[in-house]
């Protein structure tokens, strides 16, 4: 099955709920960063909640990205998502290995780390984005995501992302799901939900066996009937163009531009998140430097 995502509502009105399948985009993003396991997990969690965020936004061009800092090995994993919910993202550390859990699972909070901040930045095409910071309560990213909803938007919410690896480094199985409570909801309907999450299978057993994000919202919220209201195709798409890298340069100014000519002979610039290189030769720096000047910058 292709990567896919879905929202649902409870035919109460009580519950909203997306649940993706990210296994395919997820490899791509192994592919590209070549990704130890631990990395790979921390970054798919990471790209498959950003997904879910990102598909909640309302107009075109508007865009989420999701920062984690932690304090373990990984360092920063930066991820962003458009309204579609298709994404892009790294991890500052790839190489990070670490021994298995003692319950033979991958150790990603030891990854990521137990303390540190996870911080939201909606950019919704204003002046300003939208920034919230949350602390990390323990670096497994699903239960970092929930209280960040909580916290800083005050939506009761339940989270569950799950990436499995294979023997060969590649990645079996992919995705998660983020419910969140409406107004109007009470304590019986918070109690249903967590009955229903306790009772379901861990989020990659499900995926595994059944790629179809709608039936992982129909297990975990076995005590509600849903209505599906929308199915979205989602995949790894970096927006990096030669234009934008040129752009990127530009903002630079003119004495920075020369002293790269003069230091480098030309600009070799890589894309963090797709890995593509674009160059500049000496002659083209030349031009943007000329440009510049006349523009007095």
């Amino acid at each position: 099955m292709n990567d896919m995502l879905v929202r649902a509502m409870s035919k109460d009105g009580m519950v909203k709920a997306t649940a993706v399948y990210t296994r395919a985009l997820t490899e791509r993003a192994r592919q590209i960063h070549h990704t130890t396991p631990v990395a790979t997990a921390a970054l798919g969690r990471a790209l498959a909640g950003v997904s879910m965020m990102g598909n909640a936004l309302k107009g075109e061009g508007e865009s989420v990205t999701l920062q984690i800092k932690g304090d373990g090995p990984l360092g920063t994993i930066l991820t962003v998502s458009d309204a579609e919910g298709n994404v892009r993202g790294y991890v500052q550390d790839a190489s990070v290995e670490l021994p298995l859990r003692a319950d033979g699972k991958l150790d990603v909070g030891g990854a990521v780390g137990h303390a540190g901040t996870l911080t939201v930045i909606k950019d919704l095409g204003l002046k300003e984005p939208y920034v919230g910071t949350v602390d990390l309560l323990g670096g497994e990213i699903a239960e970092d995501l929930a209280a960040y909803f909580v916290e800083s938007e005050q939506i009761p919410s339940a989270c569950g992302l799950g990436v499995l690896v294979d023997r060969d480094r590649s990645v079996l199985a992919a995705g998660g799901y983020l419910i969140q409570l409406l107004p109007g909801a009470d304590e019986d309907t918070a109690a249903r939900i967590e009955g229903g999450i306790y009772a379901a299978p861990s989020v990659t057993d499900q995926l595994r066996n059944d790629p179809d994000p709608a039936n992982l919202l129909r297990t975990v919220l076995s005590d509600f009937e849903l209505e599906i209201l929308e199915t979205t195709p989602i995949e790894y798409r970096c927006y990096c163009t030669r234009e934008r890298t040129e752009r990127a340069l530009l903002s630079l100014g003119s004495k920075e531009l020369a002293d790269i000519l003069r230091e480098q002979g030309g600009a070799e610039l890589t894309c963090q998140f797709c890995d593509r290189v674009h160059s500049f030769s000496g002659e083209e720096l030349e031009k943007m430097i000329d440009v510049l000047k006349k523009a007095g910058k």
